[in-house]
């Protein structure tokens, strides 16, 4: 497994197929991706699990966390979080924040990060803003 930064459009057919298969493929290109920082998990070279983070003052947003199903369970999205919280403290913000999916709230939870019951539904998924302050 080899974690490095990738271009935002390689992010986008995991994005689509894990995240929101039954959207347009556009639905997952964010107009802020071009202002990001994009990581990839590979795999024997093939790209199996992304996360964007984003900066504004002192804090650090990570969207679109995901992996290819098949490549699921196997502890890869975890090896991708401590990566880009230490990303986050190497570059000193004071907190890191999501919006995490309601059903994933434990596996963030396991990264010491906290819900802050600020909840919404976006296309009929329900989420929730999950923080840490590092």
């Amino acid at each position: 497994m080899k974690i490095k930064a990738i271009e935002p459009q390689q992010t986008w057919q995991i994005r689509h197929e894990v995240m929101w298969p039954d959207q347009p493929f556009e639905f997952v290109q964010l107009k802020e991706d071009d202002f990001g920082f994009h990581f990839g998990v590979f795999e024997d070279e093939k790209l199996v699990s992304i996360v964007s983070c984003f900066f504004a003052e002192d804090e650090m947003q990570f969207r679109k966390l995901a992996t290819l199903t098949e490549f699921q369970g196997k502890g890869i999205a975890t090896e991708l979080m401590r990566f880009i919280l230490n990303f986050a403290k190497e570059k000193k913000v004071q907190r890191v924040w999501c919006n995490a999916r309601s059903n994933k709230k434990s596996f963030y939870e396991k990264f010491g990060m906290k819900d802050t019951y600020q909840n919404f539904v976006k296309e009929g998924e329900k989420f929730t803003i999950m923080e840490i302050l590092l």
